[in-house]
């Protein structure tokens, strides 16, 4: 794939494609000269976002598809993960570190890319996911 500016991809909702967005990461590293470190971070909050559109958003039907898009500027690499669902409250979401949670095999992903992106915006009503990461720091 040759990456350019606002590189957009169309991913069918079927887990087997999640192996799409790791090429896409894999492809945008490379170009970018992203450090290992951040690498990490990228690959796992945007699997996570895109694992969530799939799954939550759009209930994996395979009629329906995740739009991925990046985009660089001003030293910041911004994701953009949009799902054709009907959204969810992201405002009001459980602590998946509370003890009656930590069992639970859901419900980190919000919380990981959270952790991991410099800044994750909802719009949308949360059908649209804006990750951003910081490249040179």
């Amino acid at each position: 794939m040759v990456l350019s500016e606002n590189q957009k991809l169309l991913i069918p909702s079927k887990s087997e494609n999640i192996v799409l967005v790791e090429k896409l990461v894999d492809d945008v590293c490379d170009l970018f000269d992203i450090k290992e470190e951040i690498y990490g971070h990228i690959l796992v909050a945007l699997t996570e976002a895109v694992n969530n559109g799939l799954q939550h958003g759009n209930k994996a039907n395979p009629d329906t598809h995740i739009e991925v898009t990046f985009k660089v500027k001003d030293d910041t690499l911004y994701f953009t993960v949009k799902d054709q669902g009907t959204g969810f409250d992201f405002n009001n979401l459980p602590d998946p570190t509370d003890p009656k949670n930590i069992e639970k095999p859901t419900g980190r992903g919000i919380f990981l890319m959270r952790h991991l992106c410099d800044k994750v915006t909802f719009e949308d009503k949360g059908t649209k996911v804006i990750l951003e990461f910081i490249l040179k720091k």
